[in-house]
């Protein structure tokens, strides 16, 4: 269950969405990982109710450079986002520090 949450998002358009809609965080989660055990493990890990959990995947893109050696090709990692909503008047005070 550790390795289903790999980190919290904290960019501006997540700490915009969290500001507007309150009680709305992101997660990067495991690809792997479906919607029933992204809640179990928010709900374990952080003592909440979740209500909605919803998921974004986003594929590895090829990219190519060129060298004096010729070209070279390779791929940046996929990974997997997760927005939860809290029950209403819960908060993570883990994204309350931001």
């Amino acid at each position: 269950m550790n390795n289903i949450l790999v980190r919290p998002l904290i960019t501006e358009k997540m700490t915009n969405i969290s500001a507007a809609e309150a009680g709305k965080y992101g997660f990067l989660v495991s690809p792997k990982a479906n919607k029933i055990e992204i809640k179990n493990a928010i709900e374990k890990k952080f003592d909440v109710h979740v209500v909605e959990v919803r998921t974004i995947n986003h594929p590895g893109k090829i990219k190519s450079q060129f060298r004096k050696s010729g070209r070279f090709e390779g791929r940046t990692a996929r990974y997997k986002k997760a927005i939860i909503t809290l029950k209403e008047g819960e908060k993570i005070e883990l994204f309350e520090q931001v």
